[in-house]
Protein backbone atom coordinates (compact mmCIF):
# COMPACT_ATOMS: atom_id res chain seq x y z
CA UNK A 1 0.00 0.00 0.00
CA UNK A 2 1.12 3.34 -0.84
CA UNK A 3 1.10 6.13 1.77
CA UNK A 4 0.46 9.74 0.11
CA UNK A 5 1.83 12.80 2.24
CA UNK A 6 -0.92 15.39 3.16
CA UNK A 7 -0.30 19.13 2.61
CA UNK A 8 -1.59 21.44 5.07
CA UNK A 9 -0.89 24.48 2.85
CA UNK A 10 1.45 26.29 5.49
CA UNK A 11 3.37 28.60 2.91
CA UNK A 12 0.64 29.46 0.76
CA UNK A 13 0.81 33.35 0.00
CA UNK A 14 -1.92 35.91 1.10
CA UNK A 15 -2.43 36.74 -2.35
CA UNK A 16 -3.35 33.46 -3.19
CA UNK A 17 -5.48 32.63 -0.23
CA UNK A 18 -7.53 36.27 -0.88
CA UNK A 19 -7.87 35.62 -4.75
CA UNK A 20 -9.54 32.07 -3.96
CA UNK A 21 -11.59 33.83 -1.68
CA UNK A 22 -12.51 36.17 -3.96
CA UNK A 23 -13.09 33.66 -6.51
CA UNK A 24 -15.65 31.52 -4.15
CA UNK A 25 -17.33 35.00 -3.43
CA UNK A 26 -18.05 35.87 -7.51
CA UNK A 27 -18.96 32.16 -7.57
CA UNK A 28 -21.59 32.39 -5.04
CA UNK A 29 -24.39 35.13 -4.38
CA UNK A 30 -24.17 34.47 -0.07
CA UNK A 31 -22.37 35.40 2.21
CA UNK A 32 -19.33 33.13 2.46
CA UNK A 33 -19.10 31.57 5.62
CA UNK A 34 -16.07 28.86 6.63
CA UNK A 35 -18.82 26.14 5.78
CA UNK A 36 -19.38 27.53 2.07
CA UNK A 37 -15.56 28.36 1.69
CA UNK A 38 -14.63 24.57 3.13
CA UNK A 39 -16.91 23.33 0.37
CA UNK A 40 -16.53 25.65 -2.92
CA UNK A 41 -12.58 27.03 -1.71
CA UNK A 42 -9.05 25.17 -2.80
CA UNK A 43 -7.84 25.97 1.04
CA UNK A 44 -8.92 24.97 3.96
CA UNK A 45 -10.49 28.04 6.14
CA UNK A 46 -8.46 27.33 9.36
CA UNK A 47 -5.50 28.17 7.34
CA UNK A 48 -7.15 31.66 6.29
CA UNK A 49 -8.35 32.44 9.39
CA UNK A 50 -5.23 31.71 11.23
CA UNK A 51 -3.20 33.63 8.54
CA UNK A 52 -5.16 36.75 8.89
CA UNK A 53 -6.08 36.32 12.85
CA UNK A 54 -9.89 36.21 11.82
CA UNK A 55 -12.63 34.99 9.23
CA UNK A 56 -14.09 38.72 8.64
CA UNK A 57 -10.29 40.05 8.64
CA UNK A 58 -9.30 37.62 5.47
CA UNK A 59 -12.86 38.67 3.87
CA UNK A 60 -11.82 42.42 4.09
CA UNK A 61 -8.33 42.29 2.89
CA UNK A 62 -9.65 39.97 0.07
CA UNK A 63 -12.28 42.81 -0.72
CA UNK A 64 -15.30 41.24 0.19
CA UNK A 65 -18.44 43.02 1.85
CA UNK A 66 -18.89 41.76 5.23
CA UNK A 67 -22.73 41.39 5.42
CA UNK A 68 -23.49 39.73 8.99
CA UNK A 69 -27.11 38.90 9.15
CA UNK A 70 -28.10 40.60 12.59
CA UNK A 71 -31.15 42.25 11.62
CA UNK A 72 -33.03 39.31 9.76
CA UNK A 73 -36.94 39.87 10.10
CA UNK A 74 -39.38 37.34 10.51
CA UNK A 75 -41.06 38.26 7.13
CA UNK A 76 -37.17 37.59 5.63
CA UNK A 77 -36.78 34.19 6.87
CA UNK A 78 -40.13 33.10 6.06
CA UNK A 79 -39.91 34.63 2.41
CA UNK A 80 -36.40 32.37 2.43
CA UNK A 81 -38.43 28.98 3.95
CA UNK A 82 -41.29 29.54 1.10
CA UNK A 83 -38.31 29.93 -1.57
CA UNK A 84 -36.38 26.65 -0.14
CA UNK A 85 -39.81 24.90 -0.16
CA UNK A 86 -40.88 25.65 -3.48
CA UNK A 87 -37.18 24.29 -5.04
CA UNK A 88 -37.64 20.93 -3.07
CA UNK A 89 -41.49 20.72 -3.59
CA UNK A 90 -41.63 19.70 -0.29
CA UNK A 91 -41.18 20.50 3.55
CA UNK A 92 -37.30 21.47 3.80
CA UNK A 93 -35.37 19.78 6.63
CA UNK A 94 -32.88 21.25 9.02
CA UNK A 95 -29.95 19.93 6.88
CA UNK A 96 -31.11 21.61 3.54
CA UNK A 97 -30.98 25.15 5.10
CA UNK A 98 -27.55 25.90 3.14
CA UNK A 99 -26.15 26.89 -0.09
CA UNK A 100 -27.45 26.68 -2.69
CA UNK A 101 -30.86 25.82 -1.61
CA UNK A 102 -30.60 28.41 1.33
CA UNK A 103 -29.86 31.91 1.23
CA UNK A 104 -29.71 31.38 5.27
CA UNK A 105 -28.68 28.63 7.60
CA UNK A 106 -30.47 27.38 10.04
CA UNK A 107 -28.81 29.73 12.53
CA UNK A 108 -30.83 32.93 12.61
CA UNK A 109 -34.05 30.94 12.87
CA UNK A 110 -33.00 29.14 16.16
CA UNK A 111 -32.05 32.64 17.61
CA UNK A 112 -35.91 33.85 16.35
CA UNK A 113 -38.14 30.81 16.85
CA UNK A 114 -36.03 28.60 19.81
CA UNK A 115 -35.63 25.38 17.76
CA UNK A 116 -36.29 24.28 13.74
CA UNK A 117 -39.63 22.67 14.29
CA UNK A 118 -41.07 25.97 15.98
CA UNK A 119 -39.84 28.09 13.13
CA UNK A 120 -41.40 25.68 11.02
CA UNK A 121 -44.97 25.88 12.78
CA UNK A 122 -44.48 29.52 12.49
CA UNK A 123 -44.12 29.14 8.49
CA UNK A 124 -47.17 27.65 8.15
CA UNK A 125 -49.30 29.69 10.39
CA UNK A 126 -47.82 32.61 8.49
CA UNK A 127 -49.06 30.89 5.13
CA UNK A 128 -52.28 29.54 6.34
CA UNK A 129 -53.54 33.33 8.31
CA UNK A 130 -55.15 36.26 5.97
CA UNK A 131 -53.50 39.31 6.36
CA UNK A 132 -55.61 42.19 6.84
CA UNK A 133 -53.99 44.40 4.28
CA UNK A 134 -54.50 42.03 1.57
CA UNK A 135 -57.51 40.01 2.10
CA UNK A 136 -60.82 41.28 0.14
CA UNK A 137 -63.38 42.92 1.54
CA UNK A 138 -66.66 44.17 0.60
CA UNK A 139 -65.97 47.01 -1.87
CA UNK A 140 -65.91 46.95 -5.41
CA UNK A 141 -62.56 47.16 -7.35
CA UNK A 142 -64.21 48.25 -10.75
CA UNK A 143 -61.72 47.92 -14.03
CA UNK A 144 -63.06 49.39 -17.44
CA UNK A 145 -62.86 47.94 -20.80
CA UNK A 146 -60.91 50.11 -23.26
CA UNK A 147 -62.40 48.26 -26.37
CA UNK A 148 -65.65 47.46 -25.76
CA UNK A 149 -66.28 50.51 -23.53
CA UNK A 150 -67.73 47.49 -20.96
CA UNK A 151 -67.00 48.24 -17.00
CA UNK A 152 -66.23 44.85 -14.87
CA UNK A 153 -66.43 45.28 -11.42
CA UNK A 154 -64.95 42.83 -8.87
CA UNK A 155 -64.88 41.48 -5.58
CA UNK A 156 -61.45 41.29 -5.15
CA UNK A 157 -58.26 42.52 -5.88
CA UNK A 158 -55.68 42.11 -8.94
CA UNK A 159 -52.68 41.43 -6.80
CA UNK A 160 -52.26 37.65 -5.69
CA UNK A 161 -51.08 38.28 -2.26
CA UNK A 162 -47.87 35.88 -1.06
CA UNK A 163 -49.78 33.91 1.31
CA UNK A 164 -52.47 33.26 -1.89
CA UNK A 165 -49.41 32.50 -4.40
CA UNK A 166 -47.74 29.45 -2.15
CA UNK A 167 -50.71 27.94 -1.32
CA UNK A 168 -51.46 27.89 -4.94
CA UNK A 169 -48.31 26.11 -6.00
CA UNK A 170 -48.54 24.12 -2.94
CA UNK A 171 -51.79 22.79 -4.49
CA UNK A 172 -50.30 22.04 -8.12
CA UNK A 173 -47.69 20.69 -6.27
CA UNK A 174 -44.93 22.82 -7.52
CA UNK A 175 -45.69 21.91 -10.82
CA UNK A 176 -46.45 23.71 -14.47
CA UNK A 177 -50.20 22.92 -15.31
CA UNK A 178 -49.22 23.48 -18.76
CA UNK A 179 -45.86 21.65 -19.50
CA UNK A 180 -45.41 19.61 -16.13
CA UNK A 181 -41.85 21.56 -15.68
CA UNK A 182 -40.86 21.95 -11.78
CA UNK A 183 -38.13 23.27 -10.11
CA UNK A 184 -38.09 20.07 -7.98
CA UNK A 185 -36.38 19.03 -11.24
CA UNK A 186 -34.75 21.80 -12.67
CA UNK A 187 -33.79 24.49 -10.19
CA UNK A 188 -34.06 27.03 -13.39
CA UNK A 189 -37.47 26.97 -13.66
CA UNK A 190 -38.92 29.64 -12.41
CA UNK A 191 -42.94 29.00 -11.33
CA UNK A 192 -45.71 32.06 -11.72
CA UNK A 193 -49.25 32.18 -10.47
CA UNK A 194 -52.11 33.69 -12.83
CA UNK A 195 -55.64 34.16 -13.30
CA UNK A 196 -57.20 31.20 -15.22
CA UNK A 197 -59.81 33.82 -16.86
CA UNK A 198 -57.91 37.49 -16.71
CA UNK A 199 -58.78 40.02 -13.91
CA UNK A 200 -59.32 42.19 -16.92
CA UNK A 201 -62.07 40.53 -18.22
CA UNK A 202 -64.15 39.42 -15.17
CA UNK A 203 -61.92 36.83 -13.69
CA UNK A 204 -62.02 36.67 -9.88
CA UNK A 205 -58.46 36.70 -7.34
CA UNK A 206 -59.53 33.23 -6.28
CA UNK A 207 -58.16 29.74 -5.52
CA UNK A 208 -60.18 28.11 -8.29
CA UNK A 209 -59.15 30.69 -10.78
CA UNK A 210 -55.72 30.49 -10.46
CA UNK A 211 -53.29 28.18 -11.25
CA UNK A 212 -49.40 27.36 -11.43
CA UNK A 213 -47.69 28.23 -14.66
CA UNK A 214 -43.94 28.25 -15.03
CA UNK A 215 -42.07 31.73 -16.66
CA UNK A 216 -41.91 30.16 -20.49
CA UNK A 217 -45.72 28.98 -20.20
CA UNK A 218 -46.84 32.14 -18.44
CA UNK A 219 -45.28 35.02 -20.75
CA UNK A 220 -46.20 32.75 -23.65
CA UNK A 221 -49.77 32.62 -22.67
CA UNK A 222 -49.77 36.90 -21.95
CA UNK A 223 -48.80 37.75 -25.98
CA UNK A 224 -51.52 35.22 -27.24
Amino acid sequence: MDFKLELHNRNIPDKDLLSDLKRVADLIDVDITRDIYKEYGKYSPSTIERRFNSWNNALKQAGIVVRIHRNITELDLFKNMENVWIKLGRQPTYDEMKYPLSKYSVSPYHEKFGKWNHALEAFVNYINTDDKEEENDDSLFIVKNQNDDLTIKHKTKRNISDRLRFQILMRDGFTCKSCGRSPVKDLNVELHVDHIIPWSKGGETIPENLETKCEKCNLAACRT
